[in-house]
């Protein structure tokens, strides 16, 4: 659910008016409601209360500070996979015993940092990634609680570009080789075995691919626990999908995701890690544009947005899914119109959905699409050197910005002229 709803003819983030929201910051914009966020995140911790958990939200999803301090002060703790997302995470004031540090990547700048600054746990993902963060540990004087992300070869099911839990992608160490790879981590110097880590990928509306993964991550453990390690930790990633068409997905309750769960690692006595991102921050969020012409051409029609593709790239980059709603409520059996809704952006792509039916839409209107939260504004730019959109988040009947849109002269100030031009 969302606190998304129309009311009095005008669509509202819980009990602020989209049009009030425009007139005061412009479009297109983001608009975050706090009570989803919330009701999202207490779903995913009643679905655990069975055993020891902790729900860490996966900031890439959305790491604006505020969505971050309203999920921290909830409870929740954070999956970064990066420096930068590390000291958004501490800026928001999360301790850094409530921070896992996830990615392929790992620096030797961003392991300091997240020795230096606390950290819950370090998710390897390779053997030359374990040396290197048992070097930097060493140097520091430090030991690191780490687990080691294996990879269950399980097909999520999911967009080839989200899937992370087959052999073929990058993620993790093949879990055939996870019991030698453990044996090297427990006989390095600076880091500390403390669990299992396993995630197989995003936007997951089947709970069959967990519970394989789960199990074999289930037996894997025991079978470490036989070469002497102290597993007391399972982080089993996050993934679970959230109904972006909502006529034609139906992905799994929280609930039933924590009862899986329960099944097939709960006899472990492990404290539980999820990570979950869309699940909390997608439905919680809306892209607010309007319409700026509705074009004619050969064979089809155009709807042409304020919002583009640098705003909103999911749709460019994996095809994906968004409905698109009038803020201003359509009259009952008002006639809908097939069209093209694109954006201003000099690029083909630049294209939300084809031949979607939209009740009456004219310039001026304006229209939000749905389940924007994850994935919209982290992943936007300032491509055509447009501004980045603002950022509202709405609580009650309060809303405020958490990310300004800046101006022209602020974008192009960022660029240095060589003193030989």
């Amino acid at each position: 659910m969302d606190h998304f709803i129309h009311r009095d003819g005008v669509l509202h983030a819980e009990d602020v008016s989209l049009r009030e929201i425009a007139a005061a910051v412009g479009t297109p914009a983001y608009v975050y409601s706090t009570a989803t966020l919330l009701r999202h995140y207490a779903l995913f911790d009643e679905a655990l209360a069975w055993g020891p958990h902790l729900v860490c939200y996966a900031m890439k999803a959305n790491s604006n500070q505020a969505v971050i301090r309203t999920l921290a002060d909830a409870g929740a703790g954070m999956d970064v996979v990066s420096g930068g997302e590390y000291a958004r995470a501490k800026a928001a004031g999360v301790p850094g015993d409530r921070i896992v540090f996830s990615g392929v990547g790992k620096t030797v700048e961003e392991m300091r940092a997240a020795i230096d600054g606390g950290v819950r746990q370090v998710n390897i993902e390779s053997e030359p990634e374990m040396e290197r963060l048992g070097a930097v540990a060493r140097g520091l004087g430090a030991t690191v609680p780490v687990t080691v992300r294996v990879n269950p070869d399980v097909d999520a099911g999911t967009h080839e570009k989200i899937s992370t839990g087959r052999k073929e992608n990058k993620f993790g160490v093949p879990i055939g080789r996870a019991r030698q790879v453990y044996a090297e981590a427990a006989a390095t110097p600076g880091l500390k075995v403390v669990g299992v880590d396993v995630h197989i990928g995003s936007q997951l509306t089947d709970l069959a691919p967990f519970e394989l993964a789960y199990r074999k991550v289930a037996d894997l453990a025991a079978a470490l626990r036989d070469d002497g390690h102290a597993i007391d930790r399972l982080d089993l990633g996050g993934g679970l999908g959230i109904p972006y068409e909502r006529s034609n997905e139906v992905p799994p309750l929280p609930s039933d995701y924590g009862e899986l769960i329960r099944r097939t690692v709960g006899h472990l006595g492990c404290e539980v890690e999820i990570e979950p991102g869309r699940l909390i921050a997608g439905n919680a969020g809306i892209l607010l544009s309007e319409v700026l012409y509705l074009k004619s051409g050969e064979g089809r029609d155009f709807l042409i947005l304020d919002a583009a593709m640098n705003d909103l790239i999911r749709p460019a980059m994996y095809g994906a899914w968004h409905d698109i709603v009038p803020v201003g409520e359509a009259e009952p059996g008002a006639a809908r119109r097939v069209v093209d809704v694109v954006g201003p952006v000099c690029e083909s792509g630049d294209t939300f959905t084809k031949e979607r039916a939209l009740p009456p839409l004219s310039p001026g209107d304006l229209v939000a699409f749905r389940s924007a939260g994850a994935y919209g504004a982290v992943m936007s730019s300032e491509y055509n050197t447009r501004p980045l959109v603002p950022e509202v988040l709405v609580k009650g009947v309060r809303f405020a910005v958490i990310r300004p849109r800046p101006g022209y002269e602020e974008i192009i100030a960022r660029d240095i002229i060589p003193e030989w031009l």
